[in-house]
């Protein structure tokens, strides 16, 4: 069976690369299928495009998968259309990912798709795409959602898989990694070469407003990560990793496991994670800097120890200002991450926030506040169903997620006229304290140049 898997243009200039969907080309490639990549994103083309390519060329299968978000969301019904448009549709259409799992009979019924794959698709896969060339029914294959006639039959989910280890590196060899490499992250340079790679997968926490769905944590080992990593500096000149699963920081504990291997095995890369801000101790941090770190993305999400409780963070304000100024002691920028409209949040805890966020920016990211939005699968998003301020995942997708930085839902006692103007006033003193900061390091520079004759001035390089 010929396979083809699309990779849907996110409107980005460099695109992140497509982690889940090279997972799912990695194994049924080992399993002796005919994959092919469709970069619609590196193109950029038209979803006519992709109507154009079907007809020229002929599928037995073909898959997207999405996230939650409302651009997505339409991106995919959008790509559904085109495949259905085209003379020769593949006998099989397949959606997944962390957008449809939680409620696929909508998205089979909004897509026209005939299979969703619910959740961890790598085992599933294989075993769908057996039953689909042996023409086994497929009712007792756990992880999906399928029609069958009229009518859309939902199996039971499937246990995760254990040893993530033994799961087959993303199918690179696939990808246009030449494109892929020059995404820029914070204190990379121009020179460097950029890949995102998972150090496990889950996370140790429970936050409200999370839809990650498969429940736990599981770690790679650090030997895994190891080889994976000197395999793209070898084959790809990768410099810099970025770690883009939902913890790599875990625990202290296996921080410093990770990060003693890598110095140990000599890496010499620079690398950024997700990080938990409770186990951001001068330890952890001087020995993730001395490994190659420089960057740690820390989902703060609310400086109130009232609305952290309401979000399940299990983190306090005193966590944060140490974690936070440990970080910077250690010479490793911090992302500060913070969400507005949660329950309890009013005009005093986007204050607090605004000026933690001023307080400690070192400039290496712009950053901006932006709404929570209760993604279905989570229990923010149940309790907005409960408390009638979302019908159901149509009403989410069709009338109220129509733009991330827009509210979805006004969890807070602000009327929505209040709830946006101080939004708009707070994001506007971020990016006033962001250039005011950047005009400042321009000026001093040009100071240095003219007056002192710094000889190692690049230009009036814009970055």
């Amino acid at each position: 069976m010929r396979i083809l898997l699309v990779v849907y243009d996110n409107d980005s200039y460099i695109h992140w690369f497509p982690q889940g969907l090279a997972y799912i080309a990695a194994v049924l490639k080992k399993d002796g299928y005919d994959v092919e990549i469709y970069n619609q994103d590196l193109h950029h083309y038209p979803d006519e495009h992709l109507t154009a390519y079907l007809d020229r060329n002929k599928f037995d299968i073909i898959g997207v998968n999405i996230i939650a978000g409302y651009y997505q969301y339409k991106k995919l019904l959008n790509i559904s259309l085109a495949i259905e448009k085209s003379k020769q549709r593949p006998e099989q259409f397949i959606i997944g990912g962390h957008g449809p799992s939680p409620e696929p009979e909508y998205f089979l019924e909004k897509t026209g798709a005939d299979v969703a794959v619910i959740g961890e698709g790598e085992e599933t896969v294989l075993e769908l795409f057996d039953a689909f060339a042996t023409h086994k029914p497929l009712d007792r294959i756990n992880g999906i959602a399928y029609r069958n006639g009229g009518k859309v039959v939902v199996n039971p989910r499937r246990e995760l898989i254990k040893d993530i280890d033994s799961i087959p590196w993303p199918a690179y060899e696939l990808f246009p990694i030449e494109y892929y490499r020059l995404l820029r992250m914070p204190h990379c340079t121009h020179g460097d070469f950029v890949m995102p790679l998972l150090s496990g997968r889950g996370c140790t926490f429970k936050c409200n407003f999370c839809y990650r769905m498969d429940k736990g944590f599981r770690p790679r080992s650090a030997e895994a990560i190891i080889e994976e990593i000197q395999y793209l500096k070898k084959e790809f000149g990768i410099s810099y990793i970025a770690f883009s699963d939902e913890l790599l920081m875990s625990s202290g504990q296996r921080t410093m496991e990770i990060c003693e291997s890598f110095l140990k095995a000599d890496l010499n890369i620079k690398w950024d994670c997700n990080g938990r801000l409770n186990y951001a101790t001068p330890k952890v941090l001087a020995l993730m800097k001395r490994a190659g770190c420089v960057f740690i993305n820390y989902g703060i999400e609310a400086y109130d120890d009232d609305v952290l409780k309401k979000m399940n963070k299990a983190l306090s304000i005193k966590q944060i200002d140490q974690g936070i100024e440990s970080t910077l002691a250690a010479g490793i920028s911090p992302g500060l991450n913070m969400l507005f409209g949660h329950i309890g949040d009013n005009k005093e805890t986007l204050t607090a926030a605004v000026n933690f966020l001023i307080k400690h920016d070192d400039g290496a990211q712009m950053r901006t506040i932006r709404p929570v939005t209760p993604y279905p699968g989570s229990p923010l998003y149940n309790y907005a169903i409960e408390k009638g301020l979302i019908k159901d995942i149509e009403d989410f997708y069709e009338n109220k997620h129509l733009n991330a930085d827009l509210f979805a839902v006004n969890f807070t006692k602000l009327s929505e006229k209040e709830l946006y103007s101080e939004l708009a006033n707070a994001n506007i003193m971020l990016v006033e304290n962001y250039f005011e900061n950047k005009k400042k390091l321009m000026v001093s520079q040009i100071k240095d140049l003219y007056y002192s004759r710094d000889a190692s001035f690049r230009g009036f390089r814009q970055t």
